[in-house]
Formats: structure tokens, C-alpha cells, sequence
């Protein structure tokens, strides 16, 4: 079993930084891919980014290249996401997820057996 928390959500005008962690507990939290997936009001859940167990090989969503960091410390059970230049189409809650995707699932969402709550992300323009 492995539970996902985030943090690091809040308000930031456009332009501005965040960076979200997401702590998860469970010896095992080394071997699964992370991602990170959003949603905002009346829009269905999209990709934004993903991480291998190992770290070496991540995944992003055109929307964010360039501009987001998803990266992972296996020692601290921690994966987090740097956010940079926001803009205000980035507010949504974001969730992060733990699992075994494949790399055809990985961005549609499927083959995370774990999901987070949530944490909000507002950023005004």
C-alpha cells in the first residue's frame, strides 16, 4: 500500500514559480513511476509530467515543456514539480500518481495503482 500526499500549491501571479512535492510512503516507493496530472473546473483530468523509477528518463506534456521540472529523490521518498512561468491556464488541482504504467499508458493516466488528494494550484493573471 502507498499513500501520496502534496504540497506546495497556492496562489501566484502569472510569471511566477511553485514547485509541488509529493511524499509517499512504502518501501517500495523506488520501483514505481511517478507522474503528475491536473484538473481544472469542468475540464477532464490531463497529463502533465512523468518519471521513471530510476529518474533518468521523464515525460512532459507540450503545454508545460520548457517551463516545468518533475524530478524524484528515492532516498527522501519524495517526487517533485518545479513550476516556472506560470500562466494563469495552469490553475488546476494537481494530483500526483504512483504505478506501473506502460509508456503508451503512462500519459493517459492508466497503470497508477495510487493517486494523491490534491493540492490547488491558482495562478492570476
Amino acid at each position: 500500500q502507498v499513500q501520496l500526499v502534496e504540497s506546495g500549491g497556492g496562489l501566484v501571479q502569472a510569471g511566477g514559480s511553485l514547485r509541488l512535492s509529493c511524499a509517499a510512503s512504502g518501501r517500495t516507493f523506488s520501483s514505481y513511476a511517478m507522474g503528475w496530472f491536473r484538473q481544472a473546473p469542468g475540464k477532464e483530468r490531463e497529463f502533465v509530467a512523468a518519471i521513471l523509477w530510476s529518474g533518468g528518463r521523464t515525460y512532459y506534456a507540450d503545454s508545460v515543456k520548457g517551463r516545468f521540472t518533475i524530478s524524484r529523490d528515492n532516498a527522501k521518498n519524495t517526487v517533485y514539480l518545479q513550476m516556472n512561468s506560470l500562466k494563469p491556464e495552469d490553475t488546476a488541482v494537481y494530483y500526483c500518481a504512483a504505478g506501473y504504467p506502460t509508456s503508451v499508458t503512462m500519459m493517459r493516466g492508466r497503470g497508477y495503482g495510487y493517486w494523491g488528494q490534491g493540492t490547488q494550484v491558482t495562478v492570476s493573471s
